[in-house]
């Protein structure tokens, strides 16, 4: 009795890690090559234990099971409900940098190490040091805007 139990759960704990590797996990991991180890121990075991014509039906009910249980994966569009739908379209200071200019001067909210938080004109923005770490509550003043990127530097 307990070699089929042997042989069942290396066969179906090694389907499982398959349709993981395909499904969640692509490209060649451990997660496929102990999947298919475990099919081909399983399979051998049942060789072992229960003789070639056990062994052959073993095969036989195995490679049915494979796929059967990936083409419904694919095709009952399972995993659909794993997937991310939706995306996010926000974009960094997008549009409110038509007010700020260089030179505008303000203070920092957070600390600086070297991207943070400061407020500029009343607003408050991500912003970043050319590679300064700078405390909160700094002076600070713009020195450039780039692609919707403020790099300030400290006011002495």
């Amino acid at each position: 009795m307990i070699e089929w139990i042997t042989v069942i759960s290396l066969v179906f704990f090694g389907l499982a890690l398959i349709v993981a590797e395909i499904i969640f996990v692509p490209g060649t991991t451990l997660v496929g090559i102990f999947g298919f180890a475990f099919l081909i121990i399983g399979v051998g075991l049942s060789f072992r234990y229960f003789g070639s014509e056990v062994g052959w039906v073993t095969v036989g009910v195995t490679s049915v099971a494979s796929g059967a249980i990936l083409y419904y994966s694919f095709s009952s569009n399972v995993w659909g409900k794993f997937s991310l739908k939706s995306s996010s379209e926000a974009k960094l200071n997008e549009g409110e940098l038509d007010e700020l200019k260089v030179g505008a001067e303000g203070q920092t909210i957070s600390a600086l190490r070297p991207i943070g938080k400061a407020e500029l004109n009343n607003k408050t923005f991500e912003v970043k040091t050319l590679g300064e770490y700078l405390d909160s509550g700094r002076r600070i003043r713009v020195i450039k805007i780039l692609s919707n990127q403020i790099f300030v530097e400290p006011i002495n």
